[in-house]
C-alpha cells in the first residue's frame, strides 16, 4: 500500500467519522428548555400586607399581571390586602390580629408579602422606642401566622423608599428614608434569622430616582409624588425588585429565523408554524406567555414619568424581554406586520442583532393591556368587599352581609376567570417584507 493510498484511506475514514458524528448531533434531541425556577407555584395564594403604599395595589397588580402572563398556566389565587396607615400594631382596618384573620387568615395563604415601616417610623427622626416596637410588632406577625400556617412561604419586603432624592431633605442630616433603610436592614437580618424570604424594593426605587433626577430633575419629583406614595412609575421598579427576588424569567419569548434557509434556527417559550421564505417572508407564531404590556400602559402615561422610570432602570432588560431575529436577510429596510397590523421598521443589520417586540404596540401587548385591565377590576372588587361591606358593616350585624359578601367573591371569580381566559396565548401571522 502506497504512502498516497494510505493518506487517502485515513482523510475518508475521518471524514465518514465526522459526517456520522454531525448526524448523530442532529438526529439528538434538542436540548430541553431550563426548569422554571419561579418561586410561584399551582395552586397557590398569595396575600400582599401592607399599609397604604400597598392599599394602592400599583406593586402588587403589577405583580400579578406578570405572573398571568408570563405563566398563563399557573393557577395562582391573589389577595391583596394593603390598609392605609397601617402599622405592625395594625390601624384605621383594626388592630393587628383582626387584620391578620380577616385580611390574611381567611383567605388560607401559601405565600404571603409583608411591607410595612413608612408609618412605624413616625416620618420624624431615629427614635430607639419606635425602634423596639416595630422590631416586636413585625415578629408578632411572622410568630402568629406561622402559628396559623406553618409551612406559609414569607416574603419579607423592606419599607418603600421616601423620596429623599428629588427635593430637600425633611430631616437632618439624613433624611427620613435613612430611617426606614434601618428598618430594611433589621427586616433582612431578621428573615435570615427567621428564614423568611427577602426583598428589597427600597434600594433599587431609590437607584432609579437618582438617575431620572440627572437626566430629567423637573420631571423626576413625579415618580413620588408626595415622597411617600410613589405613581405607578416607582411601582413599577418596586414589583420589578419583587419579581427578581422570585426569580422571575426575563423572557417573553425567543425566535430566530434564518432568511436565506427559511429555516428556524432558535425558538424558546414559542412555536414557529407554516414558515414559508422569500419575500414576503411568512410564518405563523404562538407564544407560550405574553409580554408586559408596556406600550399600552407608556400610552396611557400622561406626565411621562412612567417612561422616565422605564429609561433610568434596568426593568425592560430584567422582566421584558420578546425577542425577534431574523438573519441573512439581503441589504436594506424590512417592514414587520403582525396580523396585517405595522409594527415597525429595521434594516437587516438591526435584526440580525434581533427586536424585542415588548416593548412595541403589538396584538400581544395589547392582549396583555386587556389582562391589565381585568386584574384592576377584580382588585377594585376586593377593595370594595373588605373595606366598605366586611369592615365597616360588620359591627352592625346584618343579616345579609353574608350572603353580600359571598354574592361579590362570586363577582370577583368571574372577573378572574375572564382575566386568565384573556392571559392564553393566540397564533398570529408574522410578515417581514421589504418597505418601500
Amino acid at each position: 500500500m502506497n504512502t498516497a493510498y494510505r493518506k487517502f484511506r485515513v482523510a475518508a475514514i475521518v471524514s465518514a467519522t465526522c459526517l456520522l458524528a454531525s448526524a448523530l448531533v442532529a438526529l439528538a434531541p434538542a436540548a430541553p428548555p431550563p426548569a422554571e425556577t419561579f418561586y410561584l407555584h399551582t395552586n397557590d395564594t398569595v396575600v400582599f400586607y401592607g399599609d397604604s403604599i400597598t392599599e394602592q395595589r400599583l406593586y402588587s397588580m403589577l405583580t400579578e399581571l406578570y405572573a398571568v402572563t408570563r405563566y398563563p398556566k399557573l393557577n395562582v389565587r391573589f389577595v391583596h390586602s394593603g390598609w392605609g396607615g397601617d402599622r405592625v400594631t395594625g390601624g384605621s382596618g383594626g388592630p393587628i390580629d383582626v387584620r391578620l384573620n380577616r385580611d390574611v387568615l381567611a383567605y388560607h395563604p401559601t405565600v404571603m408579602t409583608i411591607m410595612l415601616g413608612m408609618n412605624d417610623g413616625g416620618y420624624a427622626t431615629h427614635v430607639p422606642a419606635n425602634d423596639e416596637t416595630f422590631f416586636a410588632g413585625y415578629k408578632h406577625i411572622v410568630e402568629s401566622m406561622r402559628r396559623s400556617i406553618p409551612a406559609l412561604r414569607i416574603t419579607a419586603i423592606d419599607p418603600s423608599p421616601f423620596d429623599d432624592v428629588t427635593r430637600p431633605l425633611t430631616l437632618q442630616p439624613d433624611g427620613y428614608n435613612a430611617v426606614l433603610a434601618k428598618y430594611g436592614a433589621w427586616i433582612r437580618n431578621y428573615a435570615v434569622e427567621a428564614k423568611l424570604d427577602f426583598a428589597d424594593l427600597n434600594t433599587p426605587a431609590v437607584d432609579m430616582l437618582r438617575q431620572a433626577n440627572t437626566s430629567d430633575p423637573a420631571l423626576a419629583p413625579k415618580i413620588i409624588p408626595d415622597r411617600v406614595h410613589p405613581g405607578l412609575a416607582g411601582h413599577l421598579i418596586m414589583a420589578e425588585a419583587l419579581l427578581k427576588s422570585w426569580d422571575a424569567r426575563a423572557v417573553v419569548s425567543t425566535v430566530s429565523l434564518d432568511a436565506k434557509s427559511g429555516k428556524v434556527t432558535q425558538s424558546e417559550f414559542a412555536q414557529v408554524t407554516d414558515l414559508h421564505a422569500g419575500a414576503p417572508f411568512v410564518w405563523t407564531q404562538t407564544d407560550e406567555s405574553l409580554p408586559l404590556p408596556f406600550a399600552g400602559m407608556l400610552a396611557q402615561d400622561r406626565d411621562h414619568s412612567l417612561a422616565l422610570a422605564i429609561r433610568s432602570s434596568d426593568v425592560t432588560a430584567a422582566l421584558n424581554q420578546q425577542m425577534l431575529q431574523v438573519r441573512n436577510l439581503t441589504a436594506g429596510r424590512y417592514k414587520l406586520s403582525i396580523d396585517g397590523a405595522a409594527i415597525g421598521e429595521w434594516n437587516e443589520a438591526e435584526l440580525a442583532q434581533a427586536v424585542n417586540l415588548a416593548i412595541l404596540d403589538t396584538p400581544m401587548s395589547r392582549q396583555a393591556l386587556e389582562v391589565r385591565d381585568l386584574t384592576v377590576k377584580h382588585l377594585d372588587v376586593h377593595q370594595q368587599r373588605v373595606h366598605t361591606f366586611q369592615a365597616q358593616m360588620q359591627a352592625l350585624d346584618l343579616e345579609h352581609l353574608e350572603d353580600t359578601l359571598k354574592a361579590i367573591d362570586t363577582l370577583d371569580n368571574e372577573i378572574v376567570a375572564r382575566q386568565r381566559a384573556a392571559a392564553r396565548p393566540r397564533p398570529h401571522v408574522f410578515q417581514l417584507a421589504p418597505a418601500q
